[in-house]
Formats: C-alpha cells, sequence, structure tokens
C-alpha cells in the first residue's frame, strides 16, 4: 500500500481508552504511553481499570482490563469522562467500554478475535461490527494479533509470546495518530524488558510495525497534535498516588531525623506501598511483610516505641482489624500513621475499584474512646504531600494519623513537580535528652499536648506504657473514674488542637456565592472541573475541597454561612455530609452520591449543580 499523507489537527485535549483482556498488557501500553505523554511536555491524567476476579473468563466483560488516560495541552485533572479513541483488543472489551465513548470517536479493534467465538463469550447477539450499531464511529478493523505475530516470526518465539506483543501495535497506531516520537517507547520497552532482550527487540519491531501500519490505513487520514505545555518549568515526573504516598514518608523519615519503618500485609489496591518502600533499603527504610493485618499494625507500634517513625498502609478490610491495634496507639500515644487506599465493599466486594466509604470507619471504627487525626489525599501527586504530612502531625503531636486515599488515586497517575528536600517544612520530634530529672512518661507540651518521646535504653528515662488506663503525668496504671474522664477528654483536646497547625480551608471562587460544592479526598478532579466550567459561566458557585477531616480546617464554619445552599458530593451513602451535620447542625446540607466502583463524571455533577442553581 502507499503511505498516505494525512491531516493534521491540533487539539487542546484528548481522551484515549486501552481495554483488552487481563494479560493483554493494557496496563503496561496505557503506563508506557503516559510516559511518552509526559516528555513530550503534555500534562495528563489517568486511571487504570483491573478487573476484581484474579482469573476471570478470557473473553468475558468481567474479565476486561482498561486504561483510560486524558492528555492535555493545559492543565488536565481528571482520566476524562468519554474517550475519543477506544482500543478494543476484543468484543467484550468493546461492549463493557462502548457506552464510555464519545459519539464520532476512533475505534480501533483486533479483527482476529472479533469472532462468533468472541461475540458469545462477550454476551452480543449478533456481530457489533456489521449489526449498525457502530455508525457514526470511525472503526478501524486492524488484524493486530496476525500482524504482531508475522512481525517477530524470525525471532524463533512460540505463539504464545508473540501474541503478547500485540498490545504494542495497537500503541504503535496510537503513536502514529498523535504524532508522538517513537524513541520514548521504544526506551520503555528497553528499560521494561532489560532483562529479556529478545522480548524486548520482539517488542519494539511490533510497535514500529504498528506504527507503519497506521501510515497505509485509509481510515486514519487524520492525525493529532497536542502541543506541550510551555508555562511549566522545573523536574515533573509521572507518579501514582500510591509511589507519591510512599516517597512522602521518606522524605518525612528525612526531615525528621527519624528512620523510616513499614509494618504492613499486601492487600489490593495497596500493596504497592509495601512493594516501593521495600526497594529503599538504601535510604534507610526497613520494611516488614507481616503475615496479616494485626501483625502488621503491631509491628509498627513497637517500632514507634523505638522512635521510629512508623506506619502501617491497608484498605478497608484490613483497616477493620488493625482497630483494636489503633487504639493501643491512642492509649500509649505514640507516633503512627495509617495509610488506608480505600476499595468497594463491604467485606471483599470489589477490591479494585474506588469508593470513599472508609470515612466513618477512619473516624470512629475503634472501641472506646479512641479519636486519630484524620486527613486525605485529593490527586495522585498530592499523595506525597498528605503523607508528608501525616508524618508531620503524627511526630509532632505524637498521635495516630490515618491518612485516606482511594484505588482512584493509588492507581492513577498524573505529573508531579519534583519538590528540593530544602522546599519541605522542618519536622520535630518531641524528643527527651538523656537524664531529664523533669521527664514523665505523660507530661506535656502545653500548647499541643503531645507527651514527650523517651526511647527504650536512654539513660536514666526508664518508663512503662501499656494497653491500660494511663495515670495523668507519671503514666502509671490508673483505675480511677475521674483519671479516666480526664485522659479520654485530654486524648481528644489533643486531636482538636491539631487545627491551629494546619492551614485554613480555602475555596475554589468566591467566597460568598448561590451554591457551595463541598468534596473531599479524591472527588477534586471531577469537582474542580465541573465548578470552573459552571463558573465560567457565570454561575455563583465555588467549591470547598477538604483535605483534613478530624479536625476540620478553623474557618469551615465561616465558610458554610457563606453559601444559600450546600451540596456534599462523595463517592458513598453520604458519610462525609453524616459528619458536618453532627457538628453543623444548623446548615442543611444537600447530599449527592454515587457508590457504582466508578469515579464522576464532570457532565453528571454539572447537570446536578444546575438543576440546584435553577431551583
Amino acid at each position: 500500500m502507499s503511505k498516505i499523507k494525512p491531516k493534521v489537527i491540533e487539539v487542546d485535549e484528548i481522551v484515549v481508552k486501552f481495554a483488552g483482556d487481563s494479560g493483554d498488557g493494557m496496563q503496561l501500553s496505557g503506563s508506557q504511553f503516559s510516559d511518552t505523554t509526559a516528555f513530550t511536555g503534555n500534562d495528563l491524567s489517568t486511571f487504570p481499570d483491573f478487573p476484581s476476579e484474579i482469573r476471570a473468563p478470557q473473553g468475558t466483560i468481567a474479565g476486561v482490563s482498561g486504561f483510560q488516560i486524558h492528555i492535555g495541552h493545559k492543565e488536565v485533572t481528571t482520566p476524562g469522562d468519554q474517550a475519543d479513541v477506544l482500543v478494543a483488543l476484543n468484543p467484550a472489551a468493546l461492549k463493557a467500554n462502548i457506552a464510555w465513548v464519545k459519539p464520532g470517536a476512533t475505534i480501533i479493534v483486533d479483527i482476529d478475535y472479533f469472532d462468533n467465538k468472541g461475540y458469545k463469550k462477550a454476551g452480543f447477539v449478533e456481530d457489533p461490527l456489521n449489526d449498525g450499531s457502530l455508525l457514526g464511529y470511525n472503526v478501524v478493523k486492524a488484524p493486530i494479533t496476525s500482524l504482531s505475530r508475522a512481525s517477530v516470526r524470525d525471532l524463533g518465539l512460540d505463539i504464545k509470546s508473540a501474541e503478547r506483543t500485540r498490545n504494542e501495535f495497537a500503541l504503535g497506531i496510537l503513536y502514529w495518530l498523535f504524532n508522538k516520537d517513537l524513541k520514548y517507547g521504544e526506551q520503555y520497552i528497553d528499560q521494561r524488558f532489560k532483562s529479556k532482550p529478545v522480548l524486548a527487540v520482539a517488542n519494539k519491531k511490533v510497535l514500529r510495525a504498528g506504527y507503519n501500519y497506521a501510515e497505509t490505513v485509509e481510515a486514519l487520514r487524520t492525525t493529532y497534535q497536542i502541543h506541550p505545555i510551555e508555562s511549566r518549568t522545573g523536574r515533573f515526573r509521572n507518579i501514582t498516588g500510591n509511589i507519591a504516598a510512599a516517597w512522602g514518608l521518606i522524605a518525612a523519615s528525612e526531615k525528621s531525623g527519624r528512620d523510616l519503618f513499614l509494618g504492613s500485609y499486601p492487600i489490593t489496591p495497596a500493596s504497592e506501598i509495601l512493594q516501593e518502600l521495600s526497594k529503599r533499603k538504601s535510604l534507610g527504610v526497613k520494611t516488614f511483610q507481616a503475615e496479616d493485618e494485626i501483625g502488621g499494625i503491631n509491628s509498627a507500634i513497637g517500632a514507634a516505641f523505638a522512635g521510629d517513625l512508623a506506619a502501617t498502609s491497608t484498605s478497608g478490610p484490613g483497616l477493620s482489624l488493625k482497630g483494636e491495634a489503633i487504639g493501643l496507639a491512642v492509649m500509649t500515644e505514640l507516633p503512627l500513621v495509617i495509610i488506608n487506599v480505600q476499595r468497594a465493599g463491604p467485606a471483599t466486594g470489589l477490591p479494585t475499584k474506588p469508593e470513599q466509604s472508609d470515612l466513618l470507619q477512619a473516624l470512629y471504627g475503634r472501641n472506646g474512646e479512641s479519636p486519630v487525626v484524620v486527613l486525605a489525599s485529593s490527586t495522585p501527586a498530592n499523595c506525597f504531600f498528605y503523607a508528608f504530612q501525616a508524618a508531620k502531625i503524627a511526630l509532632e503531636h505524637m498521635v495516630p494519623v490515618i491518612m485516606l486515599s482511594d484505588g482512584y488515586l493509588a492507581n492513577g497517575a498524573e505529573l508531579w513537580k519534583v519538590p528540593e528536600m530544602s522546599e519541605l517544612p522542618d519536622i520535630h520530634p518531641p524528643m527527651v535528652e538523656d537524664n531529664d530529672e523533669d521527664y514523665q512518661p505523660y507530661g506535656r507540651n502545653p500548647e499541643t499536648l503531645a507527651r514527650y518521646w523517651a526511647l527504650p535504653g536512654q539513660e536514666g528515662l526508664r518508663h512503662r506504657i501499656g494497653g491500660l488506663e494511663k495515670e495523668n503525668i507519671t503514666g502509671l496504671v490508673s483505675h480511677g473514674p475521674l483519671n479516666h474522664e480526664r485522659m479520654v477528654k485530654l486524648r481528644e483536646e489533643k486531636v482538636q488542637r491539631v487545627a491551629n497547625y494546619v492551614p485554613e480551608l480555602e475555596l475554589v471562587g468566591e467566597d460568598t456565592g448561590e451554591l457551595l460544592v463541598i468534596g473531599w479526598g479524591g472527588t477534586y478532579g471531577a469537582l474542580v472541573s465541573a465548578v470552573t466550567d459552571l463558573q465560567e459561566e457565570g454561575k455563583k458557585i465555588s467549591l470547598a475541597q477538604f483535605n483534613y477531616i478530624k479536625p476540620l480546617p478553623r474557618n469551615t464554619k465561616k465558610i458554610l454561612e457563606s453559601f444559600k445552599k450546600i451540596i456534599v458530593v462523595e463517592m458513598n451513602a453520604g458519610q462525609f455530609a453524616f459528619y458536618l451535620r453532627a457538628l453543623y447542625q444548623e446548615f442543611n446540607f444537600i447530599q449527592y452520591n454515587k457508590v457504582q466502583g466508578i469515579p464522576f463524571m464532570i457532565s453528571e455533577l454539572k447537570e446536578k449543580f444546575n438543576q440546584i442553581l435553577e431551583g
């Protein structure tokens, strides 16, 4: 075939979705394309979508794995609502994602898998490529599998290994479609398969074959150019929320002068924090993969007693198991960071899908009066900052801190400006000098109420702590009713005083208006996009995104008083709204909730906000 000279269209943003079976390399292709996008100066936001079943039947909707990426010439805050381009490597991938594709979008299918057997497994009654259901779409029917096999025939690979390169063929088409330089994709492959050079050669050959194929296909007569963001300066990298959280803890360790210890147990979608920190022994990081969730947190409490910056990572089911041990950390007033990467429940639920349903568990899910500080990250990149901040608060206030993330943030990625260590605030744990004659185990800083931290083996500072109620100041076991009440109130007041050391809430928009949108955690990207769009239309709407949950920012009530209507948006049945009502009974909080295991779409948020604004 002769090569066709394409028409190049400049666009500000575009959304691409990769979809296929688990094992088809969709996450790999998405990560590879994301890195290329970052290298070429575009902003990005990604959303990997994994099956909940470990080995779902091949070719079925239950086994579809996806990866969506939103690429922009301007700032990007979400992975996008609907895709401009869908790569569907089998009928199930098409069926599972067609509802999330824009009218007129380009759909690239592997025609080698679109046969009667594939249609039946996916649940199609008729051939979707010929029944008229895809009219209006630009469908590219590419023999991806057979051309991939042909491209590597001379390398002597077995059939299975040859076919596993087909994701690179599809990716090569996209490199051509979006005018991306293949060298970035090839560099990614070399790094990925550096220990298997034959596979590196194979994947690079197939990537280029896909690129060359795209040049000859009449269905692809238009390519797209997304120019880089020229206003950004500094060092940037593509980072996921889990990696960012792990690095935030490492940075806090350096700033505080305390060794970092993570005691944890693998659980989706938090396991990557443990995996990442286990690679950082050269930075003094100590990790312990425990036999269960209880062992993980108890080892961390022991490390805190010994003077480390101690942390544990988990998801909702694991947080349930850690409850009693968190109470022990509250009682002993030891610094501890608990990172909870939320997922859809209850129980095992949908372990690979995001949700915000652990908020009340984080606030109240322990026996007795066990107050802890609760924070929530809101983007993949700022998981770094809030993990760092959780460690700073834990160390300086001698209190357990729960940082809430979720599967959307943990696995999603965006560009992160790498900070200099000098830009991060110092951390000053309340350490005690040897032979301090005034030391008492529960003597407190009068401002923060934090008790002072003496370590085992320090000269003249022997002390005992445990799980029975403490006598104020001395730390001796106490059964006195008045002392118990006093200690309960002291521990709560210590948490509340953290509000004096965190920033006040800042709004996106004016300080007063018709509608205040309230969000927390990972809803930020969709909410800020929806709110700013409506602001540009002249609507009197503002956004308050909460990262500090307990205690709430000092100016929370003042902000609530400044708006006629308030709506709380969250991916649960209304937990933050419930919490706000308990604290501020004089306000009417409208709820907008979504519990589907998928993030909010900008379009649905704008529709809801407009309904309220129009009365």
